[in-house]
């Protein structure tokens, strides 16, 4: 056993899948876990990888590996190698290159191999390479991601070998593909502690290349005047959103916290008296966080989820001033659909102020809305408004085809349902046919 199976043995985590390297070839491998289970797969042979499914587990055999790398498209040319040194050497830190000998027969003795002190590492929660930290990362620059990501996943720290090789490397992440960097961004926002990983990634340099967005924020104030930068703000956010969270990492509301504000340093405009403001930001925030999700190969539903979150994130604004209409909670709840309760929770999150009075006020005003939309869910079918006629009893009202008219009457109606709540059935066609009146009759004023 090797790898993330024996630090998270080591660590007390739970593991389902298990790590394996050995000096059989992959064909040897092949012919000893045949007669074992007839879930095989060898999508990664030509890398001397065979996976095979045992009682549940999920288990990677890897032949010992002494690669050589071409260090411009990270392109490894494999070399199976006959030594588990070596092979634990290649490895990206070093309380990932321990192994532990499972030879399967009674009385055998239980080998732990760490040749490059990773147990010490891992005891004292800190992060180095098995070789030269430049070296390590010129092989795979992903390793500098995965770095970070192990801080917020594992709470350990970086060396400073490590961090300096990383300040001087950090460009060489732009050759890795969108697709390894969101899956390792994922798992680092996704972590127990997902601040420190970030921090990292600012730190570093490394954010500059795959998250320009987030070191963009750290500027002298917001519009409030209430913190020394938005990025401070963004990263308070995220931790107070992970506080709500319920049942475990919630990736779309954590993505949402830390993209809320990015469209901030472009709207930013400096007023007279010396007030800052971000007019608007919540739209090119949206369109931002909306490009680099898709630049990072995110799949289009997360995309959309996080794009529309940082999009309504400022909607509750002015609800704590007594201005908001029945119709304006309908419209709240129906803009922001299944993302609701994520939204409520954004907004939440989204208070960062320092002055006790302030904060409470808008803590009530959440409370005070969630009870209001609670409240108009049990006399009304929130969740799914629609008019009170749909639209081919419009047509048949209206005596006329599908066409862009009967668009405009559902919007109407539409309209008036979110403005006055549901509507008896004859007050609904009485108004329909109202409407339709003022149509044609403007129509025959124009000709």
């Amino acid at each position: 056993m090797v790898g993330g199976t024996v630090r998270d043995a080591l660590l007390g985590r739970p593991d389902n899948d298990l790590d394996l390297t050995t000096d059989a070839t992959p064909e040897e491998i092949l012919r000893i876990v045949e007669p074992l289970s007839k879930s095989i797969w060898t999508t990664g042979i030509e890398f001397g990888t065979v996976g095979v499914q045992l009682d549940g587990r999920r288990v990677e055999i890897t032949t010992f590996r002494a690669d050589r790398y071409d260090r411009v498209s990270r392109n490894p040319e494999v070399v199976f190698g006959e030594s588990l040194t070596d092979d634990l050497k290649r490895r990206d830190f070093t309380m990932n290159a321990m192994a532990l000998s499972v030879t399967g027969q009674a009385g055998a003795p239980t080998q732990f191999s760490d040749p490059f002190g990773g147990l010490a590492d891992l005891a004292r929660g800190v992060m180095r390479t098995p070789a030269a930290p430049e070296e390590s990362f010129a092989d795979d620059p992903l390793r500098m991601l995965r770095g970070a990501r192990f801080v917020s996943t594992l709470g350990v720290t970086l060396a400073p070998e490590v961090t300096a090789a990383i300040r001087s490397m950090a460009g060489e992440l732009g050759r890795i593909t969108a697709e390894r960097v969101q899956t390792e961004l994922s798992k680092l926002v996704g972590g127990a502690n997902p601040r420190a990983g970030l921090e990292v990634l600012v730190d570093t340099g490394l954010a500059d290349v795959v998250l320009p967005e987030l070191p963009a924020l750290r500027m002298a104030a917001d519009e409030h005047g209430q913190h020394k930068d938005v990025y401070a703000h963004t990263l308070q956010v995220l931790d107070q959103a992970i506080e709500l969270e319920q049942d475990g990492p919630d990736l779309i509301l954590r993505w949402a916290a830390l993209l809320h504000d990015i469209g901030k340093p472009a709207t930013r405009r400096f007023e007279a008296g010396g007030r800052v403001t971000f007019h608007h930001h919540e739209a090119e925030g949206a369109r931002m966080a909306r490009t680099r999700l898709k630049a990072l190969k995110f799949p289009k539903d997360q995309t959309d989820a996080i794009a529309e979150l940082v999009f309504l994130h400022l909607r509750f604004y002015g609800y704590g001033r007594g201005e908001w209409t029945d119709s304006a909670v309908r419209r709240y709840v129906v803009d922001a659909g299944d993302l609701l309760e994520r939204l409520n929770k954004l907004v939440r999150s989204d208070c960062t102020t320092r002055n006790k009075r302030k904060a409470a006020a808008l803590s009530a005003a959440c409370d005070e809305l969630e009870r209001r939309i609670a409240t108009l869910r049990e006399q009304e079918e929130l969740d799914a408004i629609r008019p009170d006629l749909d639209g081919n009893e419009i047509m048949k009202l209206l005596g006329m085809p599908p066409g862009p008219l009967v668009g405009k009457a559902y919007k109407h109606l539409l309209a008036l349902r979110m403005e006055q709540g549901p509507l008896p059935h004859d007050e609904a066609v009485a108004a329909l046919q109202a409407w339709y009146a003022e149509q044609t009759s403007g129509e025959q004023t124009s000709s």
